[in-house]
């Protein structure tokens, strides 16, 4: 029999942002590798994600901008590995991840 090994896991960045508001209520985070919210089971990052992101990095667009990328990048990773077929577009993980944030403009 020919196995193939399972994939090993990415070193991307860990998605430990937004933190929870209020705090120790459940955070906003992404359950990997299908990328929904933890908290309300919508496409991550959700509604109240982009809004908690929008307030942590207010000052830091740029950073927000590189965070969002380096999670863009291992989206789509997961969700192509996941569902090459029917898989969502690289545009629509674009507009997903990216093309909300504030530094657009």
């Amino acid at each position: 029999m020919n196995f193939r090994p399972f994939p090993v896991p990415r070193l991307g960045p860990y998605a430990d942002r937004p933190r929870s508001h209020p705090p120790g209520g459940r955070p906003h985070l992404p359950l990997r590798p299908l990328w929904v919210c933890r908290a309300c089971g919508g496409p991550w990052p959700c509604a109240e994600a982009r809004l908690l992101l929008r307030i942590e990095y207010d000052a830091h667009p740029v950073d927000l901008a590189v965070y969002l990328s380096g999670l863009y990048h291992e989206a789509s990773h997961d969700l192509f590995r996941l569902n090459p077929q029917d898989g969502p577009t690289p545009r629509d993980l674009f507009e997903r991840f990216v093309a909300w944030a504030p530094y657009r403009r």
